[in-house]
């Protein structure tokens, strides 16, 4: 965990010109195209060969000239959290009683009270967090593979870490759905610089059971994204079960000797059930409650800024010096501010 000055060096020769524009490619599946949308930086970006297998040589990730993480609007966050609920509405779930929990977080540290999913169905709101874009999908497809740079390419540039747990995920880098778990709930797996680079992959996305034995071992990747299963996401079950799964798991990583002063838990749901939105979005995807959770916070704070899953990954890539992938670039997507505490 953390940087190292080798980390930098390495991502160095992983360049291989990837960042100047993204290709979404679709295997079997001809009426899905993509709208390809280049991040913020020079870069450059180059397709993969048709219907690879995750033991083939995956193409290049991006890299970039690592600056000093600026000391700016954002807090320099040593890690970020971010927990993905599904398909509720705000007022669905603010002032509910059936989820006490997330209620008293949202009382006890921040609430974004104008935050929107980009668009419909879940998979489009997935990648938009951290690919910077929906890459013209309009499905919850499965094979809809998308040759495109992502956050965790940067993140690794970066000398930091990062690994997903998905819960009920059979095995590591599964690809596939398989009872309650749920590929379009797992945006990693579709980018292929991720996919395709077995060990990588392997190491990186993991079923939600990796997470305990990682704690244990005092492992805490610098940015983890954690999807609950189909039950306990709200998606298939009431939100009775996503309350608790969320106490549960919350107080768990909270009362890690790890998470320390500087860490970030965010918690959002994918979509809400209205079409509504913000900051330029074309298509609305519904507001949705979103919690912040961090002793950086501001505590029983609303923000009645308008923001969307762009807005997250666009604070992210501040707070630790990355560049903007695609929306999160936009003029029009707003940054997290106003939560943090001053100095």
């Amino acid at each position: 965990m953390g940087r190292t000055r080798s980390a930098r060096i390495g991502m160095v020769f992983l360049a291989a010109g990837l960042l100047a524009g993204c290709i979404v490619r679709p295997v079997n599946q001809a009426t899905q195209t993509a709208s390809p949308r280049p991040i913020s930086t020079t870069a450059m970006l180059t397709a993969t060969p048709p219907a690879p297998t995750p033991s083939e040589t995956a193409t290049a990730t991006p890299t970039f000239t690592p600056t000093a993480t600026p000391s700016g609007p954002v807090p320099d966050f040593s890690h970020i959290i971010v927990i993905f609920l599904e398909n509720k509405e705000f007022g669905t779930v603010i002032g509910n009683s059936r989820m006490p929990n997330f209620n008293q977080w949202a009382k006890d540290y921040t609430l974004l009270t104008q935050y929107y999913g980009v668009r419909h169905p879940s998979l489009p709101n997935y990648l938009a967090v951290i690919g910077g874009d929906t890459f013209g999908i309009t499905s919850d497809c499965e094979n809809c593979f998308v040759n495109a740079p992502s956050l965790p390419d940067l993140i690794e540039a970066s000398g930091r870490t990062w690994k997903t747990y998905q819960e009920d995920m059979p095995s590591p880098c599964f690809v596939g759905s398989r009872g309650l778990y749920a590929q379009k709930h797992n945006p990693f797996i579709y980018f292929d610089p991720i996919r395709l680079d077995k060990e990588r992959c392997q190491r990186s996305i993991l079923p939600l059971s990796e997470l305990d034995n990682d704690l244990a071992k005092g492992d805490l990747a610098n940015f983890i994204f954690i999807t609950p299963n189909e039950c306990n996401d709200a998606h298939s079950c009431p939100l009775e079960a996503a309350d608790q799964w969320l106490y549960t798991w919350v107080n768990k990583l909270m009362g890690t000797r790890l998470y320390d002063e500087r860490s970030l838990i965010v918690l959002t749901w994918d979509e809400g059930q209205g079409d509504h939105s913000c900051c330029g979005l074309p298509e609305g995807g519904g507001r949705v409650a979103t919690v912040l959770i961090s002793p950086l916070v501001k505590t029983g704070f609303q923000d009645d800024t308008p923001y969307s899953h762009y807005s997250l990954l666009k604070t992210i890539s501040v707070a630790w010096g990355l560049p903007e992938l695609g929306h999160a670039g936009d003029s029009s997507t707003n940054l997290i501010i106003k939560p943090w505490k001053g100095p």
